[in-house]
């Protein structure tokens, strides 16, 4: 199922303050382990990569918290809810896979920073699991044009 797409899906927040529409780069989805994700997500972070465009329907609602020097999160003012993560040069985009209107579309595929998971969770179904390190590595490796 690791078809790509390209059109656009629509999402919102809880409340529905924040609509978006986002174009995922695949029908796959990832699960971050890393302590900063677990903590935004209230759990593990789980997301759908997406091409860097997002369009939000009014962003009055909108916050975005600097979490790094080269990333941002996004959320809502409202409910709270965990929306995306970005790079802050506009570079990659993940999108909260839940916040999606049909979040079942994405198969997951992926598991990241799986040194940081905690023991008192797993996915039955197998992935692809990479460490921290191997992660990192992954991201910083050049696109090939």
């Amino acid at each position: 199922m690791n078809v790509e797409t390209s059109s656009a899906l629509g999402g919102r927040c809880l409340c529905g303050a924040v609509n978006f529409s986002a174009t995922p780069l695949s029908l796959t989805m990832s699960a971050c382990h890393c302590a900063m994700c677990r903590r935004w997500a209230g759990g593990v972070g789980m997301a759908v990569a997406c091409a860097p465009a997002l369009r939000i329907d009014d962003s009055s609602a909108l916050g975005i918290y600097r979490s790094s020097g080269w990333g941002e999160r996004g959320f809502c003012k409202a409910c709270g809810s965990s929306l995306f993560w970005r790079a802050r040069d506009g570079s990659a985009l993940v999108v909260s896979a839940m916040a999606f209107e049909d979040p079942a579309q994405f198969e997951l595929k992926t598991e990241i920073f799986v040194d940081e998971q905690p023991c008192n969770y797993a996915f039955a179904q197998p992935t692809r699991r990479l460490t921290g390190a191997e992660a990192l590595a992954a991201f910083s490796k050049p696109n090939p044009s």
